[in-house]
């Protein structure tokens, strides 16, 4: 065949667009996935800010600040994991690629036991979607709206990292 023709199970590289940046398909894709992560935080955590900042009885989020801490040392040392594993897996290191993957994905396990462990003592102190024992309703609903959306994306990654171990 000719002319850029193709038959079902082949394939022809001219039809593929070039991408229009200097950048790869594919690693662009990923660079807009993170940057849309990123504005829906941001977005998030301004609203946030915007309904502390408009209240007089807001109450601190944390009763519990070792286990805030504990979950930020896992969450930065998972981030160190992954950064492991890319480079192992550009050194070719399959194994040692496969290791720091699951490692990540086991951190990201943790940080999720820790979340939930905090929610169920929230609460058993009283502080739900509706209501606050300690100041303001509408802190229940943002507090784990806001933090239910970071569980979210954290699970999401576990789901990828081991989607990722399987397909390597």
């Amino acid at each position: 065949m000719s002319g850029g023709q193709t038959t079902v199970g082949q394939h022809s590289d001219e039809l593929i667009e070039p991408s229009p940046f200097a950048v790869p398909s594919k690693k662009l894709a990923m660079w807009l996935f993170i940057i849309a992560d990123g504005m829906t935080f941001t977005a998030v955590l301004i609203a946030y800010g915007f309904l502390r900042n408009a209240s007089t009885t807001w109450p601190r989020p944390f009763h519990d600040s070792m286990n805030a801490a504990v979950m930020t040392f896992v969450l930065i040392t998972s981030s160190l994991m992954m950064l492991l594993a890319v480079r192992a897996a550009r050194l070719g290191d399959r194994a040692a690629t496969l290791r720091w993957i699951m490692l990540t994905a086991g951190a990201g396990v943790l940080f999720a036991i820790l979340h939930i462990r905090e929610w169920i003592e929230l609460v058993g102190e009283g502080m739900t979607l509706w209501r606050n024992p300690w100041g303001d309703p509408i802190f229940g609903a943002s507090f784990y709206g806001v933090t239910g959306l970071h569980l979210l994306h954290v699970t999401g990654g576990i789901f990828v990292l081991i989607g990722v171990c399987r397909g390597v």
